[in-house]
């Protein structure tokens, strides 16, 4: 099931690979990447974050969790650490996600079973997916370590480039790491592809055989640089001058104009 305004990129299908690795072989995955390319929105898509995190965060308690048939099939938490993460925080929150979505996958799997639904286990979940895990420091890395040598899931962290040189000094943890991968921004060929789905969204048409449309489409493919999350939050300056003034047709300097109004960092 697609999230609403999620594009399946070729990016996103090598990532889910690469976390269907993991969680096949119970390994620890490091997945690294300049920011805005994409790493959470395609964490959350993967993990169905979207539908599954507010059933977790609206039920407390296990007995409240009403039946969700579409979450059955999930097998995967995603835990964002907070800057000033413990590793007791990090034990008892990684505990908590756990035991909900065994929680919501027994009462979606065995509706009438209440002592099933009520138990506190973990045994359905095959992955944690940690996002911004460069907040980690290493006492919290040694406890996540301590939760992966005591589960039978694999673990995935998500973080900056450079993630993967501050972990391999910790030898322990980076001894467990089986896989490695670098999120990349998104290619030309992606590019247009996601400009042609956002132009519909604008309820206009890409004809890259017209000039106009080509010249617009080379000058945000050079400003976005591949970026997805610049891609996104042009395309809303974008679409809100096109309303200001009543244009219907997107043009390099209406591409400028937007690019005026961000304030665009380096891209790594």
């Amino acid at each position: 099931m697609s999230e609403p305004g999620f594009i399946v990129t070729k990016e996103y299908r090598r990532f889910a690979e690469f976390c269907d690795a993991c969680r096949r072989e119970r390994h620890i995955g490091l997945c690294y990447g300049p920011p805005g390319v994409g790493k959470t929105l395609s964490a959350r898509r993967y993990a169905r974050w979207e539908v599954l995190g507010p059933v977790i965060e609206r039920h407390a308690f296990y007995a409240d969790i009403p039946s969700h048939p579409d979450l059955a099939e999930c097998r995967t938490v995603l835990f964002t650490p907070s800057v000033t993460t413990t590793p007791k925080r990090v034990d008892d929150e990684l505990t908590n996600l756990r035991h909900r979505l065994h929680a919501i996958i027994c009462e979606a799997l065995y509706p009438d079973d209440y002592q099933t639904i009520r138990y506190a286990d973990d045994r359905w979940i095959e992955l944690i997916i940690v996002d911004e895990a460069d907040r980690l420091n290493f006492p919290a890395l040694e406890q996540l370590r301590d939760v992966y040598d005591r589960g039978a899931f694999g673990v995935i962290l998500i973080g900056m480039p450079g993630i993967e040189k501050r972990l391999a000094r910790y030898a322990q943890f980076y001894s467990r790491v089986g896989f490695v991968y670098q999120f990349r921004a998104l290619s030309v060929e992606e590019m247009r592809f996601i400009l042609t789905h956002k132009w519909r969204e604008m309820g206009l048409t890409l004809a890259p055989d017209d000039f106009t449309d080509a010249e617009a489409l080379a000058a945000m493919i050079r400003i976005t640089g591949g970026n997805f999350r610049l891609v996104q939050r042009l395309c809303s300056q974008i679409a809100r001058i096109l309303e200001i003034n009543a244009l219907r047709t997107v043009t390099a300097e209406v591409v400028e104009a937007a690019r005026e109004n961000l304030v665009i960092g380096p891209l790594i």
